[in-house]
């Protein structure tokens, strides 16, 4: 074979990149044998083998990593080549549920912007709960109680905390202590009850106090960023995600009024496509890169 393997070194690219044949053959559409019969077009051209295989297992040799990494780069240059020529843009498509959008993404995107103007972003909403389709989304951000999937990286704690307005505390007169102070300040649900009635219950007076009510009520909110909203405007006290609000607690419109946080095992965590295209793959690594250095930043100052 004379000719260079073009479509066996698409093919080869992709295995290298996804880490395995079986994803490189998802993301090609074409099946998992297929993919094994480039590989071996290609190895077959080059006259040594690419990976070193034992059983079932492959390990991509050192020259075979090189080679993957000179691929990616002039396959995505191809591919922005090309995309020019038929005047189509390659935006990077990040989905994020309301909460990290609103409180986080959007007031920290100009500086992404500046620090990356060739890359075109697309913001979508995630939907708490329902599953991300990576053939339109490259990057999710979510909560979850466990990573939802290989490609997920940990990115911010979801621990709660209770917080009000100045405005809101002011009328109490001092910082909550016990379940009536809470009460009197009014309590905001976000969903259900169950986050106030965990976190009143540890309160020292409710086991020594029968009078008190098991479930507490109070205005719910279906959405985070309208519980938000009506902490900050006065209407009272909600338990609200330390990493949501940070910036809120700086700029003084949010008043942390107990030390104590509530972990219910949920966490945020940054999601990446395993099929995108080369060139939208490295701007997905350029943007987390970015958003995991903003959240140590913001950890540093917390």
């Amino acid at each position: 074979m004379t000719t260079l393997p073009l479509n066996a070194l698409r093919a080869f690219e992709a295995v290298a990149r996804l880490g395995s044949f079986r994803a490189a053959a998802e993301a090609l559409f074409v099946t998992q044998s297929a993919v094994s019969h480039q590989i071996r077009n290609v190895e077959d051209w080059l006259g040594k083998p690419l990976f070193e295989r034992e059983g079932n297992r492959t390990r991509l040799l050192p020259h075979g990593a090189d080679l993957a990494r000179s691929l990616a780069g002039s396959l995505a240059e191809i591919e922005a080549a090309c995309n020019r020529a038929r005047n189509i843009s390659q935006a990077l498509v990040i989905a994020a549920i309301p909460s990290v959008a609103m409180c986080w993404l959007i007031p920290r995107l100009s500086r992404f912007r500046t620090s990356h103007p060739e890359i075109e972003i697309r913001i979508v909403y995630a939907m708490h709960g329902r599953e991300v389709n990576f053939h339109d989304v490259h990057l999710a951000f979510v909560f979850s109680k466990e990573p939802p999937t290989i490609g997920a990286h940990f990115f911010l704690g979801g621990q709660s905390m209770p917080v009000c307005s100045p405005s809101a505390l002011a009328r109490l007169g001092r910082k909550p202590e016990t379940v009536a102070d809470f009460l009197t300040l009014r309590l905001l649900h976000d969903g259900t009850q169950t986050g106030w009635t965990n976190w009143l219950s540890l309160l020292d007076n409710v086991a020594s106090d029968p009078t008190l009510a098991p479930t507490y009520e109070g205005t719910t909110f279906e959405d985070f960023n309208l519980l938000r909203a009506a902490a900050l405007s006065g209407q009272g006290v909600a338990l609200c995600p330390k990493a949501m609000i940070e910036d809120d607690l700086k700029s003084g419109g949010l008043v942390q009024v107990s030390p104590r946080l509530q972990d219910d095992g949920f966490n945020y965590y940054l999601l990446s496509s395993t099929t995108a295209a080369p060139i939208v793959t490295r701007q997905a690594q350029i943007f987390q890169e970015w958003a995991m250095s903003e959240r140590e930043d913001l950890l540093k100052t917390s």
